[in-house]
């Protein structure tokens, strides 16, 4: 008897539908955000020109034992990758650098299908480490918000209605 498959995918690209969005607070971290923190949060997704990182790594160590040759391995830490949203400046500076100055402390909240109730989020627990403006003349002007993961990443939580 064969194995049973999984469900097919309804795939999709992320433009238009990934969604990021910075929270101040998540009182029931590690668990979903409420709707009135989603709510109270910053919508960042139409001023993103890139984002980079929000990656998990996990680490093995070697657990040998004296019966025998092989050297097995067990999951160990876990490490965040260093993250970075990319920003359009403003003409004007009213952009994110009045949102996330450096020292800012909050939550990433990460939906890759869209703010879509009973779907999957992620949350990330961040303090932006460092900003600057991009120094290229010939493209729109960027700034790079990098950010320092301060707590283990909560996957594939409900978005609440």
């Amino acid at each position: 008897m064969p194995a049973t498959p999984i469900t097919v995918t309804t795939r999709y690209t992320p433009p238009g539908r990934r969604a990021y969005n910075w929270l101040t607070a998540v009182a029931a971290y590690p668990g979903a955000p409420t709707r009135a923190e989603i709510n109270a949060g910053s919508d960042l997704t139409a001023q993103l020109a890139e984002v980079n990182g929000f990656e998990l790594t996990g680490d093995s160590a070697d657990a040998p034992d004296l019966g025998g040759g092989f050297v097995a391995q067990v999951p160990a830490r876990v490490t965040a990758s260093d993250s970075e949203f990319v920003f359009y400046a403003s003409s004007n500076s009213n952009d994110i650098r009045t949102v996330l100055p450096r020292g800012t402390a909050g939550y990433v909240l990460i939906l890759p299908e869209g703010d879509v109730p009973t779907q999957k989020c992620e949350v990330w627990p961040a303090t932006v480490k460092s900003m600057f403006i991009d120094a290229s003349i010939e493209d729109p002007g960027k700034i790079h918000v990098q950010l320092s993961i301060t707590r283990l990443p909560i996957q594939n939580l409900t978005i609440p209605a």
